[in-house]
């Protein structure tokens, strides 16, 4: 008989795989993000994957987004209380192997 559950660490690699998503959420550790934020600091990157990876966070329940009612209207992530408490994890991974910093 197979077994159909998956690993916690197995489900948790997977919602982070993807083109700048771990780097998304290591910005957003330090306080909300705008997506022109975003677009300067991932060398390389483009609208349209940021958004996908941005889209991608907020469905998995690691990311909120929230439109800020000020002028000029724009739209802030930050983190979800799902993606805080995953900060922890990192903490560690980074202590294990400080060559990840």
């Amino acid at each position: 008989m197979e077994n159909k559950e998956t690993c916690p660490a197995e489900s948790l690699l997977k919602t982070l795989s993807g083109k700048w998503k771990l780097q998304i959420f290591k910005l957003a550790v330090d306080g909300p993000l705008r997506f022109s934020q975003l677009l300067k600091q991932l060398e390389g990157s483009n609208k349209q994957s940021v958004a996908v990876a941005l889209k991608e966070l907020e469905t998995d329940g690691l990311l909120h987004r929230e439109t800020i009612q000020e002028k000029p209207l724009h739209v802030e992530y930050t983190l979800s209380e799902k993606g805080r408490d995953l900060i922890g994890i990192f903490e560690q991974i980074e202590r294990l192997n400080p060559s990840l910093k």
